[in-house]
């Protein structure tokens, strides 16, 4: 039987004044990548942020690998084997790619170079611009270069957020192949609005709403369930 990687236990958040996550509650098994669905402000990407120490936990527990996180510094909790890419694609603009890729390495190990190796055959485009600023790079290339930047460590959870957000249909699939080749080796919670790359990465999925865990089970029940996508994802 897999084994849960990720918990999370009640956890509330805010920003400022606002009670942005109001109880959310996932388990996340290992080996099976986990996509998190609802509308606009429903509280997918603070739920991610709250998982690598962006959004401060006012009450609830995060566990990673039966282990408490919540608390610790982002930095903490990435060295504890947990990666981030975020939706703004964080990349150095003023850095070439390779220096984006080097920079973003806890250690140049032999098995840091291999997965080097294994993100330029993911995306030949990286390979082809090694020398070129993130700067000049399409918005298309950037995402590749932010998930790159986070495959490169030996991440067994990797968060990525909005990957499909602001790119051409054709770039999006480049990305979804991509998410399915890195899914054999991580553990994926995937924020995605986009639901056939939803669809196309996912295994299990939650729901949110309003801040709070609403409906969850496996990406292909949903796809065939018209009611729940319309109730809670708009789509008709």
């Amino acid at each position: 039987m897999a084994e849960s990687i990720l918990e999370l236990k009640e956890v509330h958040t805010f920003i400022d004044q606002h009670h942005i996550l109001q109880g959310v509650t996932l388990d996340v098994t290992a080996g099976r990548p986990t996509v998190l669905l609802g509308r606009n402000g429903a509280g997918k990407s603070s739920t991610l942020r709250a998982i690598i120490g962006l959004n401060p936990v006012t009450s609830g527990e995060i566990l990673f690998e039966n282990a408490p996180i919540n608390g610790r510094p982002p930095y903490d909790i990435a060295r504890r084997g947990i990666g981030f890419v975020a939706e703004d694609k964080a990349v150095f603009y003023n850095l070439t790619v390779e220096e984006n890729m080097r920079l973003s390495m806890f250690e140049e190990t032999e098995q840091a170079m291999s997965r080097l190796e294994t993100v330029c055959e993911l995306f030949p485009d990286l390979k082809r611009l090694w020398r070129c600023n993130a700067g000049l790079l399409s918005g298309g290339q950037k995402q590749m270069l932010a998930i790159g930047r986070a495959f490169v460590n030996d991440h067994r959870l990797l968060l990525v957020d909005e990957p499909s957000k602001g790119l051409a249909p054709i770039v999006v699939e480049q990305v979804g192949e991509s998410l399915l080749q890195i899914k054999d080796q991580t553990t994926i919670i995937l924020v995605e609005q986009n639901f056939h790359l939803a669809s196309m990465v996912g295994t299990d999925y939650f729901i949110l709403d309003d801040g709070r865990v609403v409906h969850q089970g496996l990406m292909e029940d949903l796809a065939d369930n018209q009611e729940l996508k319309q109730k809670y994802l708009g789509i008709g």
